[in-house]
């Protein structure tokens, strides 16, 4: 499959009360949290962190890591995990594994980080089980082990966390530490995309698009690209646009696939900005507009994709949407034409015999200084 996963780490465990040993003000600041009043949690649980109660260190470490009636202070949220950690606390080892996989209050460590991960995931936490999994996956702090990743992704999964089910369906999906399966990642997919996550939900329609380990069903590929782009996720967002824009499993609909892509476009996803350029191009599913279309083109070619690049140097040739400027023009084709693409060097050739040997030296230089720059400094 050749969507990228994100990769899941375990940010904040809320699980406050996870181990209570000690009634009264560990009980009482648990209340005192849970409506907001992190200053009494504060005053509450401070004594019993400093007495070595495993429960109140850990939350200690909550309240520095969210600035919670403190200075956010990820130092010294460290600093109370790792007294609790010491002890046993779970939830306290998978947050001071998050601490060195992000290197927030610790120095970046990934070998620590999985050294913590493991006494969670040890203990049956499916977080930190997932997380263990994703550092055999990507071999961060651990010697890359597909086979060892699954082992630990279907722990979690079988405990029914959404984000384990999806990364054990993307290995099915690819075949890594398994035989390639397409029917065993559809199945985790859905048990993940049912609980809604929206990276699961994505990956399923993309399995019913292909008919990969499904029934080939463009109607239930639009399903759950609709939950997923219902969610936020830009490339759903992005697909469900092509899937209106070509018909497949629904009414053909430019307006509503521009109305996919501008929502794409608005998260930086640099293909649905080209695309939506070409629509107010073309007037297809917009009113037509030159402007608006250099806009998302711009906003694309800036992200590094050629045919956004291609497509503002043929603006700037034609005076659409833009002054017209050859030099400008120049630039785009040239940079392009220097990566092997003909067509656009058979443009900056003849843009060329528009400028002057001075003009054509500027065009160079502002190429050079365009992609030393990553395409931010172009104009």
């Amino acid at each position: 499959m050749k969507n990228a996963l994100a990769i899941f780490m375990l940010g904040l465990m809320l699980a406050i009360g996870g181990s209570v040993v000690c009634a009264g003000p560990l009980e009482d600041g648990i209340a005192a949290y849970q409506r907001g009043d992190y200053a009494t949690a504060l005053q509450l649980w401070r004594p019993l962190a400093d007495r070595g109660n495993a429960s109140a260190q850990h939350n200690l470490g909550i309240l520095y890591r969210a600035g919670q009636g403190v200075q956010q202070d990820y130092a010294e949220a460290a600093k109370w995990y790792r007294k609790a950690a010491d002890q046993g606390h779970a939830a306290a080892q998978i947050n001071l594994g998050n601490a060195y996989d992000s290197g927030r209050g610790v120095a970046l460590d990934h070998a620590e980080a999985a050294k913590w991960y493991r006494k969670g995931a040890d203990k049956g936490f499916a977080i930190a089980q997932t997380n263990l999994g994703n550092m055999y996956r990507d071999g961060r702090g651990v010697l890359q082990d597909f086979a060892e990743a699954v082992k630990w992704f279907q722990k979690a999964a079988d405990q029914g966390l959404a984000l384990a089910q999806n990364n054990l369906g993307n290995m099915y999906d690819s075949g890594r530490g398994v035989a390639q399966d397409y029917v065993e990642a559809a199945k985790w997919y859905r048990k993940a995309a049912d609980q809604g996550d929206a990276i699961a939900q994505f990956n399923l329609a993309f399995l019913y698009s292909n008919g990969h380990g499904l029934p080939q069903d463009y109607a239930e590929a639009l399903k759950w690209y609709r939950k997923a782009a219902d969610q936020g996720d830009a490339k759903a967002q992005f697909n469900l646009g092509n899937i209106y824009l070509s018909g497949r499993g629904v009414h053909q609909n430019d307006a509503e696939a521009a109305n996919w892509y501008r929502k794409a476009s608005d998260q930086g996803h640099a293909i649905a900005q080209n695309n939506l350029a070409v629509m107010y191009a073309k007037g297809q599913g917009v009113p037509q507009s030159y402007m608006e279309a250099v806009k998302w083109v711009r906003l694309a070619a800036g992200q590094g994709y050629a045919d956004a690049q291609f497509s503002l140097g043929v603006a700037y040739a034609n005076g659409q949407g833009v002054a017209q400027d050859f030099v400008r023009a120049h630039m785009w084709f040239n940079l392009l034409a220097t990566k092997g693409n003909q067509p656009a060097a058979k443009n900056r050739d003849i843009v060329s015999a528009s400028l002057t040997p001075e003009q054509i030296v500027q065009a160079q230089e502002m190429a050079r200084r365009c992609q030393a720059s990553n395409y931010k400094q172009c104009d």
